[in-house]
C-alpha cells in the first residue's frame, strides 16, 4: 500500500542510512513522512523499530541523510531510568516553578521568582491534573522516584513529556510493565491526542487498535496500512493469499519450464541423430554434411536458448513471489527437562516482608511442578518478591527459602553485559561449554552468524529478552524453578506464541509476575495469587476486578 499523502508533515526521514559500530547496517537509503494524527510503527523483533525512534529523537545519529521534525519533540524510551532520589516534582520539571510559586506566596516579591514562573501559574494544577489523568493521583509531588514501581516510573515520565505540551511525541513500548488499570489510563491519553503527531512502537494489541494509521517497519522499508491493528491484520492476510497463490504460480510455471526444456532437449537428439545417419545413408559429402550440421547446430542453440531462457525467467517470478511470501524467524526456545517430583519442596515463605512493596507477614510454600501466576497492581512488590526469592534482596522482615536450582530473568533484563558479545555473555555463564555448543544453541535463539557476534549494547529490546533467555536456560544447572518478571515485554507476537510453547513443554516450577493476562492464561497456570497486603489466593476471571480495584466475592 502507497505512503498516505499528508500535506502537515510533522517528520521527515530523508536516505536515512544508520549501521552498528560493528558494521550491522539497520537502514539503507530510508525515507519516509509521518503526518499528523497516532501512527502505529509495527514489525518484528529486531527490525529497527526503536532504532528509529532514536534517530528521530536525536539519540542516534546517521550516517547518512537526515531527520526534520517539525516543532517541538518528546520521546519516552523503551528503558526508563530517572535518579532515585528525585522528587516527582523534579521528574515533571516544575521544581523550579514550584519553588518560585511558595515563594512568592511566602511574601518573596522578588523580580526573578516571576521570571522563572512566566505565565505558568497554575503549573502546580497542570502536573496534579496530568498525574491524574494517568491513574498517579495518590503521588505527592514531593514523594521521591525511588519509591515508585516500575509502571508508576513509566507513567510518571509520560507525564512529564505531556507537561511539554509537545507537538510530536515518540513512545517506545509504553505500556512495559503496566498493570491493567494503569494500561487503560494510557489508552484513555492516546485516544484524547489530538494536538499533533503521535508515533507509538507497541506489542500491546489493545493499544494499536487506537491509532489512525499502521506503518509496518520491514526489511529497511516502511509500508503503510490504514487504521488499527485489525485492519493491519486483515489487509496483510490478503496480500499474503494473493503472495501465497502468485508462488504456486510461479512452482507451476517452472515445473511447465523444465518439462519443456527436457522435451526439446529429447527432440534435439533424436534430430541430431536422424540427421547424421540420413548423412551416412545417403551419402552427402562431408562438406555439405558440415554446413547442414553448423545450421542444425544453430537452430538447435536458438531453440534450447529459447527455453532456457523461460525456464530462468519462471524460476526469476518464483524466487520474487517467494519473497513476498513471509516467513519471519521465529524463538525456537527448548527448555531442559528438570521434572519436578509432585509433593518435592521448591520454594517456602515464612513470615516476608520484603524490602519494597505492600506485602507483609507473607507465607507461601511452593510445592512439585506448580505453575503460579503472580499478578498485582503497580507498585505492590512484585518484583521485589521475587529480587528477594533470588537472593538479590535481602528482606526486612521473615525468610525466602529455595530448595532446588533456581534461575531468575529480571523485567530489566540487566544480565547481560553491554561491552561483551551475544556468544560471550553465554559463554560467562556456562563456563566450560565449547563455543562450538553455544553457538549451535544460540541458533535457536535467532542468533546465527555473526549475529552472535554483536555486541549486547546494540541490541533491540526484543533481542535482549532472547539474548537474556539464551543466557539464563544455557546456564548450569538447568533450572527446578524458573522465576519470569514480566516476560512479554518487547516482545512481537510470534515471539510470544514461541514462549507460550515453550514453557508449556517446561516440566519444573514456574512462578511469572506479569500483566499480560492472555499470556498467563495460556500458560495453564495452577494457582493464581493476588499481592497487596498479602497473598490472595484468586482464580482467573476476579484478576480483572482486583486489577481494576473493584470489589470481589473473596473480598
Amino acid at each position: 500500500m502507497s505512503q498516505p499523502v499528508t500535506s502537515d508533515v510533522s517528520v521527515t526521514c530523508s536516505d536515512l542510512t544508520f549501521r552498528w559500530p560493528e558494521g550491522t547496517t539497520v537502514f539503507d537509503g530510508l525515507s519516509l513522512s509521518v503526518g499528523r494524527g497516532r501512527t502505529g510503527l509495527v514489525g518484528v523483533n529486531g527490525s529497527g523499530k526503536s532504532t528509529l525512534l532514536q534517530l528521530m529523537a536525536g539519540v542516534l545519529r546517521p550516517a547518512r541523510g537526515s531527520v526534520t521534525a517539525h516543532g517541538h519533540l518528546a520521546y519516552l524510551p523503551q528503558n526508563i531510568t530517572l535518579d532515585t532520589e528525585l522528587t516527582v516534582a523534579h521528574a515533571l520539571g516544575i521544581a523550579e516553578r514550584r519553588a518560585a510559586l511558595n515563594a512568592i506566596e511566602a511574601g518573596d516579591a522578588s523580580e526573578a521568582n516571576f521570571e522563572v514562573i512566566g505565565d505558568d501559574w497554575d503549573v502546580e494544577e497542570r502536573a496534579l491534573a496530568t498525574l491524574g489523568s494517568l491513574g498517579l493521583d495518590g503521588v505527592g509531588l514531593d514523594r521521591t522516584v525511588e519509591r515508585l514501581s516500575g509502571g508508576e516510573t513509566v507513567l510518571l515520565r509520560l507525564a512529564a513529556l505531556l507537561m511539554e505540551r509537545p507537538d510530536v511525541l515518540l513512545l517506545d513500548e509504553p505500556t512495559n510493565n503496566l498493570d491493567l488499570f494503569a494500561r487503560r489510563r494510557l489508552y484513555d491519553a492516546v485516544d484524547s491526542w489530538r494536538s499533533g503527531t503521535l508515533i507509538v512502537v507497541s506489542h500491546d494489541l489493545d493499544l494499536l487498535e487506537r491509532v489512525d494509521r499502521t506503518a509496518e517497519l520491514r526489511k529497511g522499508e516502511v509500508t503503510w496500512y490504514g487504521g488499527g491493528w485489525s485492519d493491519y491484520q486483515e489487509a496483510l492476510g490478503a496480500q499474503q493469499e494473493a503472495a501465497r497463490r502468485a508462488l504456486r504460480a510461479a512452482e507451476s510455471d517452472v515445473r511447465k519450464q523444465k518439462k519443456e526444456l527436457a522435451e526439446t532437449q529429447i527432440k534435439l537428439a533424436r534430430r541430431r541423430r536422424t540427421a547424421k545417419k540420413a548423412a551416412v545413408d545417403g551419402g552427402i559429402p562431408k562438406i555439405v554434411q558440415g554446413a547442414l550440421k553448423r545450421s542444425a547446430q544453430e537452430s538447435a542453440g536458438r531453440l534450447k536458448g529459447l527455453h532456457e531462457d523461460r525456464l530462468q525467467e519462471a524460476r526469476d517470478r518464483q524466487e520474487e513471489a517467494a519473497d513476498d511470501v513471509r516467513k519471519d524467524a521465529e524463538i525456537k526456545v527448548e527448555l531442559p527437562h528438570t521434572a519436578v517430583p509432585n509433593g518435592r519442596d521448591v520454594a517456602r515463605l515464612t513470615g516476608l516482608r520484603p524490602r519494597h512493596g505492600r506485602l507483609v507477614g507473607a507465607d507461601l510454600l511452593v510445592n512439585g511442578p506448580e505453575r503460579i501466576a503472580l499478578v498485582g497492581r503497580n507498585g505492590a512488590g512484585k518484583t521485589s518478591l521475587l529480587r528477594t526469592l533470588a537472593g538479590h534482596l535481602a528482606p526486612i522482615e521473615g525468610e525466602a527459602r529455595v530448595m532446588v536450582p533456581l534461575r531468575f530473568l529480571p523485567q530489566r533484563l540487566d544480565l547481560l553485559n553491554e561491552e561483551l558479545s551475544v556468544s560471550e555473555n553465554v559463554a560467562e555463564a556456562a563456563p566450560g561449554v565449547s563455543q562450538q555448543d553455544i553457538r549451535a544453541q544460540l541458533a535457536k535463539f535467532l542468533f546465527r552468524g555473526a549475529r552472535a557476534a554483536q555486541p549486547a549494547g546494540t541490541l533491540s529490546g526484543g533481542e535482549r529478552f532472547r539474548a537474556s533467555l539464551a543466557m539464563t536456560m544455557l546456564a548450569a544447572p538447568a533450572p527446578q524453578l524458573l522465576m519470569l518478571d514480566e516476560p512479554t515485554n518487547n516482545l512481537d507476537v510470534s515471539s510470544v506464541r514461541q514462549l507460550t510453547g515453550a514453557l508449556s513443554a517446561y516440566e519444573g516450577a514456574l512462578l511469572v509476575a506479569s500483566h499480560d493476562l492472555p499470556f498467563l492464561e495460556s500458560l495453564g497456570m495452577t494457582r493464581w495469587l493476588f499481592l497487596d497486603e498479602g497473598l490472595r489466593e484468586t482464580t482467573a476471571e476476579q484478576v480483572r476486578d482486583l486489577l481494576e480495584g473493584r470489589e470481589t466475592d473473596q473480598q
